[in-house]
């Protein structure tokens, strides 16, 4: 029993040690200028940190003096974190998975349209608020100015099958606010 109370202690000493420069990257994202890419990330990131800094500890200090309690509440918040985890990434699956992209002639690339995406996804995106959001995002990638260096020619361009979905994106985002 002593050695996986040992066990237990190094790892959660290791993620507690992994929670600080989370908590701290979060902080120091809450620190920068408003941008919106970085907005949407500064307060989970800190949030996360802060409950990966809490249940490390509870688990390292559960272990570390055999207290059966502390060791009850870290599998309990340990679960409840992997369960929350495990919902996130089959919610972001489910949004993202239709991409709404479609082959067009003549273009070695795929083109994207709303009507192929999740309606969830549509949904978000069609808010003008969001849309405004979305789009200084994406102006802020410095996108289109890294595309203008690559292909010389409007041909380069379009036989081109390396373009993103980011970059037809962004580029959809400036053809947009050109109307």
């Amino acid at each position: 029993m002593a050695l996986a109370n040992n066990l237990t202690a190094i790892l959660n000493l290791l993620a507690l040690l992994c929670s600080i420069p989370i908590t701290a990257s979060g902080i120091w994202l809450a620190s920068k200028p408003d941008n919106e890419c970085v907005n949407l990330l500064r307060w989970p990131v800190v949030v996360l940190g802060v409950l990966i800094l809490l249940v490390s500890a509870c688990g390292f200090i559960g272990a570390y003096q055999y207290k059966e309690t502390l060791l009850a509440v870290y599998l309990c918040c340990m679960a409840i974190l992997i369960g929350l985890l495990l919902v996130v990434l089959i919610f972001a699956f489910v949004v993202t998975r239709p991409d709404g992209s479609y082959q067009v002639p003549g273009r070695g690339y795929k083109e994207y349209r709303l009507e192929g995406f999740s309606n969830w996804l549509r949904e978000n995106v069609v808010d003008s608020k969001k849309w405004g959001k979305i789009r200084a995002c994406l102006a802020d990638t410095n996108v289109c100015p890294k595309l203008s260096q690559q292909f010389i020619t409007a041909d380069q361009f379009f036989s081109s099958s390396s373009i993103t979905p980011l970059q037809a994106c962004s580029l959809l985002s400036l053809s947009l606010s050109s109307f």
